[in-house]
């Protein structure tokens, strides 16, 4: 059982971290200061998140592994996130898409793991989700903007969405380790989110005068380590220092 709420706990680390990563790709690049500002406080944030599960994780593993050992000696196909958060950014309607997509998804799961019968992880959660709660509004905002602005900022929400719907589904799809730590409390069942998270998308979209998506196919396999090549790219950048001398401090 310890190994299946390692494997949850470095999902949620996981996507976390490479969703951070993504977002501060634009630290210096935004449209305009401020949100250039914001969009890189929100990388800090998510990964501040990001390290207060693998530093839990690596007190579950108990091996001499640490924060930094999840984060930069880990191969691809040891990563849990899902496939959203690795998606390149592209241009600046489909990063605020992404984070849109997945802020929905992420604050209706911490307000359920809130109640885990794990305290850490409930604590972790709460503490996460008064972030949580200001990113997602920042991003419906901005999907509100682009959608309801001119006609090229609207193209490119809707080139986002055309881009980015496929990967959702699979944040609803339980992988073994979810399904074994909803079974003892201590996790959420990712499929029970799904209605909230899409009356909240579809609300956003209705205000944004975009359409909501048709199910189409389903990309999945990113929980269980089966990654896209934009992972491998990530991590190349990522871990660089780390793996070209290791061990080094700063």
């Amino acid at each position: 059982m310890n190994n299946y709420l390692i494997q949850y706990t470095l999902n949620l680390a996981d996507n976390a971290l490479i969703l951070g990563h993504r977002n501060s790709e634009w630290c210096g690049h935004g449209p305009v200061l401020e949100q250039d500002i914001a969009i890189t406080n929100i990388s800090l944030d998510l990964i501040g998140q990001a390290r207060n599960f693998y530093q839990y994780a690596a007190q579950l593993k108990a091996d001499g592994s640490t924060e930094d050992t999840f984060a930069y000696l880990r191969t691809e196909n040891e990563f849990k996130n899902c496939l959203l958060v690795e998606q390149p950014n592209n241009d600046w309607a489909k990063t605020i898409l992404r984070q849109f997509l997945f802020s929905a998804y992420q604050f209706y799961l911490y307000t359920e793991l809130q109640n885990s019968k794990n305290d850490q992880l409930a604590a972790i959660a709460e503490k996460s989700l008064k972030e949580v709660t200001y990113h997602l509004r920042w991003s419906s905002e901005w999907v509100v903007r682009l959608g309801d602005g001119t006609e090229e900022s609207q193209q490119r929400i809707k080139k986002a969405i055309n881009e980015l719907w496929m990967y959702t589904g699979e944040l609803f799809i339980a992988a073994d380790y979810e399904i074994k730590m909803t079974e003892n409390g201590y996790g959420v069942d990712p499929a029970t989110l799904k209605s909230k998270w899409k009356e909240k998308v579809k609300t956003v979209f209705e205000e944004a005068t975009l359409a909501f998506p048709v199910d189409s196919k389903i990309q999945t396999g990113g929980k269980i380590g089966e990654h896209s090549e934009h992972l491998d790219k990530i991590l190349a950048d990522l871990q660089m220092l780390q793996r070209t001398y290791p061990g080094c401090e700063w």
